[in-house]
């Protein structure tokens, strides 16, 4: 299934300790390329979204935003009471050991280690929950993917349907223009006629003609057409090798139109590049 690089998703989550909001966008890109913007406390997260993405994406520029906001009642300090009742109890057997010891402050009973807290949330449960968003946004962002990746295929194949027409109508006017252009090119030589080798005249009318043939031409382009309809309905990404498909069709076109020698198959050729581009810009988006 073709799969698109451009997409966005959003998750958010709301509990008593806050809300967290978790923003996917995807643009194309030649290669995965992942931009995230945490909030501090949440930044040690970035290695394992990073992972989950490289399993689930081959392709694109993708930027992540997570945003966390802590409820207001879970923010500010509170004091460990049986922390400092314990550190009271140290310092008053220490005051009756050394008589001439410096009172404690209470700056200085707060910097102790665990005496002074802060309140809020616990960050193992504010990053597991976090994680999971990313989870959830991450499957909406390849859903959508998804289901623009089969808007582009249909795209694609209206344009090789298209292609089709065209190297039929090639191929049905190549007699008459075959004759065409050897009885312009008799006419040209009539004034002269009497001056050429009638055997000379026709090697070089069925050299002209050889010149002109295209139906290998046409070949490649039908046997590209039919392999890039097989890409459409491959798994795994397929961007790279339709691009590549594409600078194929479009060597074909320029040699078909090389070729021409009458105004019908210039025609054929115009429009078949212009169909090749229309396709070239729609899997500049596929993954």
């Amino acid at each position: 299934m073709v799969h698109s690089m451009t997409a966005f998703a959003r998750q958010a989550h709301d509990a008593d300790w806050g809300s967290l909001q978790l923003e996917l966008r995807s643009v194309n890109q030649r290669y995965l390329e992942p931009h995230f913007r945490l909030p501090e406390s949440l930044r040690d997260l970035e290695p394992a979204f990073r992972e989950s993405l490289r399993h689930r994406l081959a392709r694109g520029k993708v930027e992540c935003t997570l945003r966390f906001e802590p409820a207001g009642a879970a923010e500010g300090l509170s004091v460990n009471a049986p922390r400092l009742a314990e550190l009271a109890r140290v310092l008053s057997e220490v005051n009756q050991a050394v008589t001439d010891a410096a009172p404690a402050d209470s700056l200085a009973l707060l910097n102790y280690p665990g005496v002074l807290e802060s309140r809020g949330p616990d960050p193992a449960i504010v990053k597991a929950q976090a994680l999971a968003l990313f989870e959830q946004s991450l499957d909406d962002l390849v859903a959508g993917r998804a289901r623009e990746g089969e808007k582009l295929a249909a795209l694609i194949r209206e344009r090789l349907v298209a292609i089709e027409g065209q190297i039929a109508e090639v191929r049905r006017l190549m007699p008459q223009i075959l004759e065409r252009q050897r009885a312009q090119l008799l006419e040209r030589l009539e004034t002269v006629r009497a001056e050429l080798d009638p055997q000379r005249l026709e090697a070089e009318l069925a050299l002209l003609a050889q010149k002109a043939d295209v139906d290998e031409e046409l070949d490649r382009l039908a046997t590209h057409v039919v392999e890039v309809e097989r890409q459409l309905t491959q798994k795994g990404p397929v961007g790279r090798r339709l691009d590549f498909l594409m600078q194929e069709l479009n060597r074909e076109a320029n040699t078909l139109s090389s070729k021409s020698v009458v105004a019908s198959t210039t025609r054929c050729a115009v429009e078949l590049k212009v169909l090749i581009e229309q396709m070239r810009e729609q899997i500049q988006n596929i993954e």
